[in-house]
C-alpha cells in the first residue's frame, strides 16, 4: 500500500495542505512560481506550513547540516533501520527551462512521456502511449527529445529530470537496462537507439540537472499517477 502523503502548497491557487497529488496539482499546476513539497506525516506537514517556504523549499534550514524528518533531527527512518540523511540541496530552481517526466502503466509496461515549461506548466511536446518500456528508459527518451527539441530552436535553456539513473544513462551516452528486445520492446527500443545516435553525433551547451523533488516537491511535468 502506498505511503499517505501531505503535500505543502505555500504559493498556489489556494495556500494549504492537501492529502492528495490531484488536489496539490490543480493548485501549482498553472500558478507562477508556485511553491509546494511533499511530506510523510502529518505534523510535520503542519510545522512546515506554518515556518513559511523560505525555510523548507529550495534551501536547507539556516543553520542546518542536514534535512529534518519526523522520524528525528538528521535522520530518515526506512524499514526500521536509520541512515543519515542526505544533505538538503542549496540550488535553486532554473524557471526558464524545460522538465520532464514519464507517466507509467507498470514497470516494465506502458509508458508516455512529456517535456513542459518549468515557469508555465505548458506542455511543449509529449510521445507515448508506448507499449512497452520502463521509467527508466521513458525519462531518457524525454531528456533526449528536451535537448533535441531545443537544439533545433538554437536555445540554451536547462533540462530538468527527477531521475539519476537516466541523467547517467545521458551523460555517458549509453544505457544499462535488463528490459529485453522482443516484438513487445521494439518501439521503445528504436526510439533509444534513435537518441542514443543522436546523443554520439550532435553536441549541446544545456544544463541537463536532477530535480530535487524532496526540496522542491514534485517535477512540473509530473503525471500525478502517485
Amino acid at each position: 500500500m502506498a505511503q499517505q502523503k501531505y503535500y505543502v502548497v505555500w504559493v498556489g491557487v489556494q495556500p494549504g495542505i492537501y492529502t492528495d497529488w490531484p488536489s496539490c496539482q490543480a493548485q501549482v499546476q498553472t500558478f507562477k512560481d508556485a511553491k509546494y513539497k511533499s511530506y510523510t506525516s502529518r505534523a510535520e506537514a503542519e510545522r512546515a506550513y506554518q515556518e513559511g517556504w523560505k525555510k523548507h523549499w529550495g534551501q536547507k534550514a539556516a543553520g542546518s547540516k542536514t534535512r529534518e524528518s519526523s522520524s528525528g533531527a538528521g535522520k530518515t527512518v526506512r524499514g526500521g533501520s536509520s541512515t543519515a540523511a542526505a544533505p538538503a540541496s542549496t540550488a535553486e530552481i532554473d524557471y526558464d527551462s524545460i522538465s520532464v517526466d514519464v507517466g507509467t502503466r507498470g514497470n516494465p509496461g506502458p509508458i508516455e512521456y512529456r517535456g513542459v515549461d518549468t515557469q508555465t506548466g505548458e506542455t511543449l511536446f509529449a510521445r507515448g502511449p508506448i507499449p512497452n518500456g520502463t521509467n527508466n528508459l521513458g525519462e531518457f527518451l524525454a531528456i533526449v527529445h528536451s535537448l533535441a527539441y531545443l537544439k533545433k530552436l538554437g536555445s540554451k535553456k536547462t533540462v530538468y529530470s527527477d531521475s539519476r539513473t537516466a541523467l547517467k544513462w545521458v551523460r555517458e551516452k549509453k544505457v544499462a537496462t535488463s528490459l529485453p528486445r522482443n516484438a513487445s520492446t521494439q518501439e521503445v527500443w528504436d526510439l533509444v537507439d534513435r537518441a542514443l545516435s543522436w546523443l554520439k553525433n550532435n553536441s549541446y551547451e544545456n544544463k541537463v540537472l536532477k530535480w530535487e523533488t524532496q526540496e522542491w516537491g514534485e517535477i512540473k511535468a509530473d503525471y500525478g499517477r502517485k
